[in-house]
């Protein structure tokens, strides 16, 4: 039997009888019951940049401001700002209300403690505390920001980017540390003492947090509570997670398996849906501190092999409407990106060539460690895809299976392969992240301070500073062709194609906001 009719048959089985019709409890209505993508293994969202711990930080901790769909920082705990003449310094000013969930009023310097931490690990706050000459509170309200050069894009870059307000006790954390206290500044509580990881997490409805009172858009707008608790429930097995999504027995499925999206758009009382009009970027990550990925005649000699049609066939089968290739290293779709030096992924494909190369390289017969997780199965698939496309290539090999809450722990090791440290994995990135050089992660080449994979790389550096100071989109658009194209000659991951995920929810959930990440305000549960 083929991998993907058993998915279906398996599915189709629990959901028949051996789950069960769910209890029928007075609270179920104020109770939404998630299966999230992986593993809530990380909850701190700054110091991991797993969708999981984004999610979760989206719940528990508030922004300054929130884009809209037309990606325009919007104020959010902000009262507004003004900019000086020079532009060169920006005042904030709080909205009245702000409260922790010690009941703890937010004050200037927990913004200034908390954008400094994000600064260190965030592309955009990277660039920001770059251009920054001076941050500091200016009394419990306001706080103040004042630049080297201007930096127009200081709304989106605290909008977009998961610029999370927290606690200056918290905040104060080293950002290359997990946090350990989860006080919030959002809309829900984190449970701790609920937290079991691996099994599951909750929260809670803030009743002190004051929603803005614009309608919800995007991250933008009143953060509406409509729930008293989100419990999440791991379920690694997608057939299961799916037939509890058609019983009942949870109300929400982050992301149902691809194969089995058609057998639930028939199932009675379930939705399908796709909230990221975007979708994602996958792509093949490498440690380039080690051998052999430290090579760069190797990276090069992979692409040949590379052909996207394969990978987007392994994670959507017949379901191409859910996919796209020809995706370089911004989202297509979007203004950055661009056809610039794509004959190294649209040409022809030759395993042949590829094997050619990697002979020319100098590769030594390394064993190459390859984390693919158990847990994300279109990630898996590609992983596997991968395996089988550099064996075949003639690279030494070492596939080792692991859960995506372990595997984004190893990732974060510098430690060699053969000491608990890794060669390559396989990940995708929300488009919205990847649409520009200035959020994007796995485009850095800041060495040690880069993404996992730490490459340096100046020139690319070079031209993302360019594009901060380009006058205009066109300006950009030629910035990010450059980049693009340096992309494919220093190879810092390889884009392997463009997917479109859908969610799955029971009909009695509504309202869910259109985001490339998983909102819970204003969902409502009849």
């Amino acid at each position: 039997m083929k991998r993907r009719d058993f998915l279906k048959t398996s599915a189709a089985t629990v959901a028949a009888g051996s789950l069960g019709a769910p209890a029928i409890a007075q609270s179920a209505a104020k109770t939404l019951r998630f299966v999230p993508q992986a593993n809530l293994a990380n909850p701190d969202p700054i110091w991991t940049t797993a969708t999981v711990a984004i999610n979760h930080g989206y719940m528990v901790w508030d922004t300054l401001y929130g884009i809209d769909n037309a990606g325009i920082g919007q104020p959010q705990m902000l009262a507004g700002h003004e900019i000086s003449d020079d532009k060169l310094t920006w005042t904030f000013t709080l909205r009245d209300g702000l409260l922790f969930h010690d009941n703890e009023k937010v004050r200037g310097v927990d913004c200034v403690t908390s954008i400094a931490r994000w600064s260190k690990r965030d592309p955009f706050g990277q660039q920001l505390a770059l251009q920054t000459e001076e941050m500091k509170p200016l009394g419990d309200n306001k706080f103040s920001i004042r630049l080297k050069k201007p930096f127009p894009l200081m709304t989106y870059a605290l909008g977009a980017d998961g610029c999370f307000i927290m606690p200056e006790r918290i905040a104060s954390t080293d950002a290359f540390k997990q946090i350990s206290e989860y006080v919030g500044s959002g809309p829900f509580k984190f449970l701790k003492d609920e937290w079991v990881s691996g099994a599951k997490a909750a929260w809670a409805k803030f009743e002190k947090y004051d929603p803005r009172p614009e309608k919800p858009e995007f991250f933008s707008g009143g953060k509406h509570v409509y729930v008293d608790r989100v419990e999440w429930q791991v379920i690694p097995d997608p057939a299961t997670a799916s037939a509890a999504l058609q019983s009942g027995e949870v109300d929400w499925v982050e992301w149902p398996l691809i194969d089995l999206i058609p057998m639930l758009k028939k199932a009675p009382g379930v939705q399908i849906a796709i909230n990221d009009p975007l979708g994602v970027l996958g792509m093949i990550r490498f440690n380039q501190l080690f051998p052999p990925f430290d090579n760069l005649k190797l990276r090069q000699a992979l692409f040949p092999a590379i052909d996207q049609r394969e990978f987007m066939d392994a994670v959507a089968g017949e379901q191409t409407d859910l996919v796209k290739t020809g995706a370089g290293f911004f989202t297509l779709g979007t203004p950055m990106a661009s056809t610039a030096g794509m004959d190294a992924l649209t040409g022809p494909r030759s395993i042949e060539r590829a094997k050619q190369l990697v002979a020319e390289s100098g590769y030594k017969g390394e064993k190459i460690v390859l984390m693919s997780p158990t847990d994300q199965p279109a990630i898996l698939a590609v992983c596997q895809v991968v395996n089988s496309v550099f064996q075949k290539i003639g690279l030494n090999m070492d596939y080792q299976a692991l859960d995506w809450g372990t595997l984004v722990t190893r990732r974060a090791s510098k430690a060699p392969p053969d000491k608990g440290g890794w060669n390559v994995f396989c990940t995708s990135w929300t488009g919205l992240t990847v649409a520009n050089p200035g959020g994007h992660f796995p485009l850095r080449g800041n060495g040690a301070n880069a993404w996992f994979g730490w490459p340096t790389d100046p020139k690319i550096e070079e031209l993302r500073s360019a594009w901060f100071d380009a006058p205009d989109v066109a300006a950009q658009k030629k910035i990010c062709e450059q980049i693009q194209l340096t992309g494919f000659q220093d190879v810092p991951f390889i884009p392997i194609g463009q997917w479109f995920q859908p969610t799955g929810y029971r009909s009695n959930v509504t309202d869910i906001i259109k985001c490339p990440q998983i909102l819970f305000w204003n969902v409502k549960k009849a």
